[in-house]
């Protein structure tokens, strides 16, 4: 088994890819596969969310490369940016994880969140994709050239 125990800065190769979804990628301790079916296991320290693209090593010295799995979402969008910010802070004040586009938001399967947006009249779609979520407040921001920690 591929024993997956260090977040690495940076690599120049990989020699695995897992792919995980959301949740997965929030969870210091995991059983899964590689692309190639090879098992591997998170033994990585708690409370860090893993990112798509970041680099993990092996106790055998191997390093697995990252990527945001596609997984179910929902998407509500709209052409008016003054709707668009208001649905944006009523999912944010209920802490819920979202992904910002361009005039739309996309979280995790939730029919109560599915239907505010529906009745703040924007449209609500089922997607499958990969889920990036914002880092919150706190998390490293990484658009725009601003930095916030």
């Amino acid at each position: 088994m591929l024993e997956l125990t260090e977040k690495l800065d940076a690599a120049t190769r990989y020699d695995a890819v897992i792919s995980l979804d959301y949740d997965s990628r929030k969870r210091g301790r995991l059983k899964t596969l590689t692309e190639t079916d090879e098992e591997a296991g998170l033994f990585l320290d708690r409370g860090q969310t893993l990112k798509d693209g970041d680099y993990l090593r092996a106790t055998d010295g191997r390093v697995a490369l990252v990527r945001a799995a596609v997984e179910p979402l929902i998407e509500a969008s709209t052409t008016d940016p003054v709707l668009f910010a208001k649905i944006c802070y009523h999912l944010g004040n209920r802490h819920t994880p979202l992904e910002i586009q361009s005039c739309a938001v996309r979280f995790q399967p939730d029919h109560v969140l599915s239907d505010l947006c529906r009745q703040w009249g924007l449209r609500v779609a089922d997607l499958k994709a990969s889920f990036n979520p914002e880092r919150g407040a706190y998390g490293q921001h990484t658009g725009g050239g601003h930095h916030y920690d």
